[in-house]
């Protein structure tokens, strides 16, 4: 695969410019799919230890390397995009390169140049077409393989850079099987083609047709650093939206499909909450801060915060300052001493912030750490609340209404709390049907690989409890269908003894914040009782804790439904045309088993599905307004309409 990739880079470096850039680029695809096995990672192969005496090799000046800053990244390719992923998760690697190419248009639209990105994904390969400035003709090689070269150092060419300060397009080359880029300056171009960091060919010259200023950018993932992998274009488009969102004004295009914002984050809570917001959206957006927020009636609260166009999924000081001011503004509105649990109860808000020296927790930019602006941005959110809740007194009184019902169901909620405690305190000092792990989340990098897994019954647990990892792997066993709690209070929960059992287990029965384990998963049976009981899950945990599901927390386990062996070999399916496709390969000898559930997986076995080659679905959310419409038809009344659709398709599917 490797070899034809780069006789295919080879054939592309000989293309000549086109009269558009990019209009006879050709893509080198990766051969791409879901469930592939990733390929070797980059870097040299581990040597082994001299057994001679157990003497390591010989440690002298000859054994010191320099390597050239693009080498450097596709060793360590970690320290500079994070995760590597083979696309089925948002924060995989292939989609921080697709980031930081758009995120160069995005730093030109910022400051006044260019009004639209191109993107186009296809077969494994993106480009990327903006139509600002342009990288200047002389310096397009050192802007996209130097390490340390570029003008997002530069504060009077970009004020508020959301790529990687000058990194991000050199990882992109050095990750990239194929990477070319054209640079378009007052009808002349110049173009440079790489492979995996090395420099191919490059040329400057004058356009045959006229063409605006800006850039192109073609590059093709490398599968020797990220595997098979397969771009998916929901994550993608999500993507696209939040840019729009953020940089009102600005119009992207994916495959076609465009993208613009005129409200920019009023936009994007709209969107997100529907008709279920409370009172009007307030509204509030300065030189270098806006913000948008309501109340609804679900519980917990639910934030997206950005800085300088980037999502900060684990937020930062921006967003604990934005929480602050609004609830010191609500307080100086009222003239009361409002409890901060009880005004954010059921809030939902955007804030997005534009910083010209932005410090983050890590190069992927997850959180936010600049203490130094907490003051002013405290001050701006508290004076913007106050005086929009002067201009909307009718939002007032409802937001009034919600905290005093907030506080009512807090007092009811602690004294159901203090019962729950006191039966558990009778029942054991340990919590029952757990079996615990070593580490937990808050133990800093062991806590990060910590999961849980819910299963159910004591026999599917069995055979994990023997095959787990028991530093960073724990198991909880249900006793088989949980309560359905859909519409139900919060404080029914708290009776309900195995629920409040798994709640201590993960650590959540007071807050969120104390969960235990960075994975939640759900480990049940691939039959209709297992999802059954699936969906009850995901009902408990949309309902009561949703943002455990949109911080990207919960998980469902994949296992095998079938081995097939013969006296040669075993291996195991996950779908009936795998199945089919192995005993073709196999002969039709082989023997063939349906695993009707997971204690049907023997220990021995049950260690590869739940150790290095484990296979885990993240659990997503598209918009939180789809999830009351989603509880209602599958958790809700049994409705003809619910009836009939699970006649149509559910016994379809037995047929």
């Amino acid at each position: 695969m490797a070899a034809k990739n780069e006789q295919k880079a080879k054939k592309t470096a000989k293309a000549a410019v086109p009269a558009k850039a990019g209009s006879q680029a050709k893509a080198v695809p990766a051969k791409t799919g879901p469930s592939a096995r990733p390929a070797a990672k980059a870097g040299p192969a581990a040597q082994p230890v001299s057994a001679a005496k157990g003497v390591a090799g010989v440690y002298d000046e000859s054994k010191i390397k320099t390597l050239s800053s693009l080498e450097h990244i596709r060793l360590r390719t970690g320290m500079y995009i994070g995760r590597l992923g083979d696309g089925s998760n948002p924060d995989d690697g292939i989609y921080v390169l697709l980031k930081e190419v758009i995120d160069n248009g995005i730093d030109e639209f910022i400051m006044g140049n260019g009004k639209l990105i191109e993107t186009q994904v296809k077969d494994g390969t993106v480009k990327v077409r903006d139509f600002g400035r342009g990288i200047p003709l002389g310096k397009l090689v050192e802007c996209v393989s130097v390490i340390n070269t570029g003008a997002k150092y530069n504060d009077d060419v970009f004020q508020f850079s959301v790529g990687l300060n000058g990194v991000g397009t050199k990882a992109v080359n050095a990750l990239s099987s194929h990477f070319r880029v054209v640079a378009i300056r007052n009808g002349e171009f110049a173009e440079a083609i790489f492979e995996r960091g090395a420099l191919l060919s490059s040329r400057k010259g004058k356009l045959k047709d006229k063409q605006k200023d800006g850039t192109f950018v073609e590059f093709t993932p490398d599968v020797n650093i990220f595997g098979e992998y397969q771009f998916n274009l929901e994550f993608i488009e999500r993507r696209m939206q939040n840019y729009a969102y953020l940089n009102m004004g600005l119009t992207l295009s994916l495959n076609g499909k465009t993208y613009m914002s005129k409200r920019g984050l009023f936009d994007l809570l709209t969107e997100e909450t529907g008709e279920d917001s409370l009172y009007p959206l307030g509204y509030y957006k300065g030189e270098h801060i806006e913000f948008a927020f309501t109340h609804t009636n679900n519980y917990g609260e639910e934030y997206f915060s950005f800085v300088n166009g980037q999502f900060t999924s684990d937020g930062g000081t921006h967003l604990s300052a934005f929480k602050e001011g609004f609830l010191k503004g609500i307080q100086a509105y009222f003239k009361k001493d409002f409890r901060s649990e009880d005004v954010r109860e059921g809030t939902i808000a955007a804030v997005a912030v534009k910083l010209k020296s932005p410090v983050f927790e890590s190069q992927t930019k997850n959180k936010l750490g600049n203490s130094d602006i907490r003051a002013w941005v405290v001050q701006t959110v508290r004076d913007a609340v106050e005086d929009w809740l002067h201009k909307n007194q009718e939002a007032g009184k409802k937001l009034e209404l919600k905290i005093l019902a907030n506080e009512s169901l807090r007092t009811e909620l602690n004294e159901v709390k203090k019962e729950a405690r006191e039966a558990a305190k009778k029942i054991a000092l340990k919590i029952p049907k757990l079996k615990d792990c070593k580490n937990h989340l808050e133990d800093g990098k062991e806590g990060e690989e910590t999961m849980i897994f819910l299963t159910e019954g004591d026999s599917a647990s069995g055979s994990m409890v023997s095959s787990r990892d028991v530093m960073t792997q724990a198991i909880f066993s249900l006793r088989g269908k949980i309560e359905n709690m859909y519409g139900k209070k919060r404080s029914a929960i708290y009776k309900n003894e195995e629920l409040y059992n798994m709640m201590m287990a993960l650590g959540i029965e007071n807050d969120p914040s104390g969960l235990r384990y960075a994975k939640i998963v759900i480990a049940t049976d691939a039959d209709f009782d297992g999802f059954h009981i699936r969906n009850l899950l995901l009902t408990f945990f949309l309902s009561y804790f949703e943002e455990l599901v949109t911080g990207g927390r919960i998980f469902i386990l994949e296992t095998p439904l079938f081995r097939v062996r013969n006296k040669k070999e075993t291996r195991y399916c996950y779908t009936e045309k795998e199945r089919n496709d192995l005993v073709s390969e196999m002969g039709n000898g082989s023997e063939v088993t349906r695993f009707k559930g997971l204690g049907e997986i023997s220990p021995k076995e049950f260690g590869q599905f739940i150790g290095e080659d484990i296979r885990l679905v993240p659990v997503g959310v598209s918009t939180l307004k789809a999830v009351p419409q989603v509880l209602t038809f599958y958790m809700g009344k049994n409705t003809p309409e619910r009836r009939d659709y699970i006649m149509k398709n559910l016994i379809g599917d037995v047929g």
